[in-house]
């Protein structure tokens, strides 16, 4: 009855039913398409792409293409897709993900599907996890596609804008997906139309989509300019807090990472630092600067959760092990590791655009991606990105050896046995690949061996530079290599001669990581294209994961047992347990991510809107009705305000409106009491706007056409860029501030959302008000230019990224009355301000 319910309700099974029938068709071209001459297979690319200008749709012509792209992969790689890669090429062109393991030619599928997108004009970008894959790709597979005509583009980090706008204009763009999201901000930052790189976005090919749109899913892209503050504190908290004793002045929770000051701790901060009360009002920066120094202290470790590198401190990827350069904790963490290293303390940066990957993605058009394991959290990829995974078979069957956990009572008994292993295995030749989770295992590790007399390579963060070279040797005879968790993703180990006969490649786990997914890709690294190996996990009762979630009973039963280190347990009870942790973990992960999400769409409503006005104004050759309509929105806004709704209107302030008016857009004294007196709200703001539309026109006389329009766009695009730059800062500070409010019985989502919406509001009005003020009062000659408000740099989660520029004030080209509002926004007249 289970059986043929399975059938009945396993959608992967359809799907790979109607992939088959696709597939089918394909080969049934291909003896005929085999026949072609290399010119009349070239010629195939300019035929579909007039069928498809004529009607046809990419669909109707995806079986010819496939079957030219595979012929012509023989013809110009030397390689012929198998039948399971037509079938996941098909997934990825309806936009889902195709699940296919390791070796299974990952690459060589994603062609089809980019060559049939292509044809379209509209640009196709493949993304990858880091430059030397988009490189490496972008070369090979781009000789496939320039034969048969289209043209290929490598988008990396460091081209100039002309140079990205040429890449991104090539049918097909190699990128990583940090540099497609900057570009994305930075085009939307920019002062001209066609200094924009980017077209829409229409399809993309994300390789290893597991990693980007989940692992980096938290990770937001930022532009940033520096906000100065004072280092003095964050030294003085480090100084204090290395005084303290946990337990007695503070306490640190190992499964929250929550740490809190024990009620000595705070009489010892207030001794310290010569106060009263540590919680007053007045003191909440320095409790900010204790808690982050604690932090520093108790949950951050060096060379697990960062390296010291050229006097820096350096982020490392939990999930990927690799060093995040350029890349900066916020609120102070960063800061307080400085400290907390002797270093020399950066200043904080301030936000001046955000996006993260799950809205940038989301963008497209059509979404597809490939990788080994996605299955685990499928239910995500569906949420969130409306992505089904389908499982492609693979080409040979798979004959590897996933062995049970070992597990140990302590560390160092794990360690021993591992190295006992990778010895024993490595007397007779056989290739190990260790995986660990922190470098600080892998160079533990690496001690170990090194005593043993064993020659090994260690791959982490700290030599990522050479990773390429040291996975291509990986499979041979013999060799050992230590890699943190996916280091050498999107590269085969191929095994050398003889090492079949000897059981394949022997992977090693040295601990479970917190998602199940991660360590299906070390298993992966074994047992290719029908390849022998052997897997083996060693666990022990200290492991992080096995402390974090209830390890203690496990512990003290081995103990009564009298068990010691030389024997391990091999219980399927502990490896569900496990099992069952890591699913926890991830749902935790899947909630951190969708939390961080529904924050994330917040902003991105306003982003949306706010970006669209923009383009409208840089895309407008006149844009004299919107600066009317937020000048007729000003008076309106500030004649209500002066005007109550009531009956006495003796209780009206005229007076205020004529000095709004006066101050704000027309010449002094250009409008009375007598103006507005016996006329209703609505008539005074028709007579204000009547009066403001003619000196408009006296401005516009004064003037050549072109520099009106252009000064009209200095002032709009200055004020939307400043008060844009405020707002996603002043957000920034909300968010971090909203999960308080829950303490008194409040949703945080709802709160945030609420308070960011009148925040924008509030935005769009200081917009409104601040271009109505300087288009009618500033004074303008000549040499109008389009300039920055602040220089921006890209604090980038992978990449090296320089530190973040100071932010600039604009310098504007403009003559403004010694009696006008000061343009620098205090408030007090010219002559009083900047002025003087």
């Amino acid at each position: 009855m289970l059986g043929i319910l399975g059938k009945v309700f396993d959608q992967n099974k359809r799907d790979l039913k109607r992939l088959n029938k696709l597939a089918d068709e394909i080969d049934a071209l291909a003896t005929a398409t085999e026949q072609l001459s290399d010119e009349e297979l070239r010629g195939k690319t300019v035929e579909f792409k007039q069928r498809h200008e004529k009607g046809e749709s990419v669909d109707d012509l995806l079986v010819e293409a496939f079957a030219v792209v595979r012929e012509a992969a023989k013809r110009v790689l030397g390689l012929y897709p198998y039948r399971v890669q037509l079938m996941g090429g098909i997934a990825l062109h309806e936009g889902n993900i195709s699940e296919m393991k390791t070796g299974e030619g990952k690459t060589l599928t994603s062609t089809m599907p980019v060559y049939l997108n292509a044809l379209t004009g509209k640009g196709v970008h493949v993304v990858t996890v880091n430059e030397y894959l988009a490189s490496r790709d972008a070369t090979e597979m781009g000789q496939l596609y320039e034969w048969l005509g289209l043209t290929v583009g490598l988008n990396s980090n460091g081209l100039s804008k002309e140079e990205k706008k040429e890449a991104y204009a090539c049918d097909i763009t190699y990128s990583t997906n940090n540099e497609l999201g900057f570009d994305y901000l930075r085009d939307n930052m920019v002062l001209y139309n066609d200094q924009k790189a980017q077209r829409p976005l229409y399809f993309a090919v994300i390789d290893e989509v597991d990693s980007i749109l989940i692992d980096e899913a938290r990770t937001p892209l930022i532009i940033s300019g520096t906000a100065q503050k004072s280092a003095k504190l964050y030294i003085q908290a480090n100084a204090f807090v290395r005084t303290l004793v946990r337990d007695q002045d503070y306490t640190y929770d190992e499964k929250t990472k929550g740490v809190q000051l024990t009620e000595d701790g705070m009489t010892k901060a207030e001794r310290a630092f010569g106060i009263e009360n540590l919680f007053d009002i007045s003191h909440v920066a320095l409790n900010h600067h204790i808690n982050q120094a604690l932090k520093a202290h108790s949950s951050m470790h060096l060379d697990v959760d960062y390296v010291v590198q050229d006097g820096e401190i350096v982020i490392v990827d939990q999930f990927t092990g690799r060093l995040m350069k350029g890349r900066r904790y916020s609120d102070g963490l960063h800061q307080a590791i400085e400290a907390k290293e002797g270093l020399e303390i950066q200043n904080e940066s301030m936000t001046m655009a955000t996006i993260t990957f799950q809205n940038y993605f989301r963008m497209y058009e059509k979404l597809a991606g490939m990788t080994g394991t996605a299955k685990t959290e499928e239910e995500e990829f569906r949420n969130i990105y409306n992505m089904s995974v389908v499982v492609i078979p693979t080409n040979k069957p798979v004959i590897r050896d996933d062995r049970a956990d070992l597990i140990y009572a302590s560390m160092d008994g794990k360690f021993r046995a591992v190295v006992e292993d990778i010895a024993e295995r490595h007397h007779k030749g056989q290739p190990v690949l260790v995986g660990t989770v922190a470098i600080e295992t892998s160079e533990i590790i690496s001690k170990y061996l090194t005593k043993k007399g064993v020659r090994h390579n260690v791959l982490n963060a700290k030599n990522h530079e050479s990773e390429a070279e040291i996975i291509a040797h990986a499979g041979e005879k013999g060799a050992v290599t230590i890699a943190t968790n996916m280091a050498g993703r999107g590269t085969d180990i191929k095994l050398g001669e003889g090492v079949r006969e000897i059981g394949g490649l022997a992977v090693i786990g040295t601990e479970r990581h917190e998602s199940r997914r991660i360590d299906n890709q070390l298993r992966g690294r074994s047992g290719r294209q029908g390849d022998p190996g052997v897997t083996q996990f060693y666990l022990s009762m200290e492991d992080e994961l096995m402390r974090r979630f209830g390890s203690d009973n496990m512990k003290s039963m081995m103990e009564r047992l009298g068990m010691d280190d030389s024997q391990p347990i091999q219980s399927k009870m502990v490896s569900r347990a496990v099992e069952s942790a890591q699913k926890r973990v991830e749902g935790n992960n899947f909630d951190a991510r969708k939390q961080l999400l529904q924050y994330d769409d917040v902003l991105r409503q306003q982003r949306e809107i706010l970006y669209k006005q923009r383009n409208d104004v840089l895309g407008s050759d006149n844009i004299r009705e919107i600066v009317e309509n937020m000048i007729l929105s000003s008076i309106s806004r500030n004649v209500a305000a002066h005007t109550p709704d009531t009956e006495d209107e003796e209780q009206w302030n005229l007076q205020g409106i004529i000095d709004y008016a006066n101050g704000n857009l027309l010449p002094e004294g250009d409008l009375s009491i007598n103006d507005l007196r016996g006329k209703d709200a609505e008539e005074m703001v028709d007579s204000i706007y009547e009066k403001v539309k003619a000196r408009y026109d006296e401005k516009e006389e004064e003037l050549l056409p072109e520099q009106m329009r252009e000064f009209e766009k200095v002032i709009l695009l200055r004020a939307v860029d400043s008060k844009w730059i405020d707002h996603i800062d002043a957000m920034d500070q909300l968010r971090q501030g909203i999960h308080l409010r829950a303490y008194g019985q409040i949703d945080p989502l709802r709160e945030y959302q609420h308070e960011g919406f009148a925040m924008f509001e509030n935005m769009i009005i200081a917009i409104e008000e601040d271009v109505a003020k300087y288009v009618m009062k500033a004074e303008i000659r000549n040499n109008l230019e389009r300039q920055e408000v602040a220089k921006g740099q890209a604090v980038n989660p992978k990449e090296d990224g320089d530190k973040a520029a100071k932010k600039k004030p604009v310098v504007k080209q403009m003559d403004v009355g010694r009696n006008d509002p000061c343009i620098c926004g205090s408030g007090k007249k010219y002559k009083n301000c900047c002025g003087q």
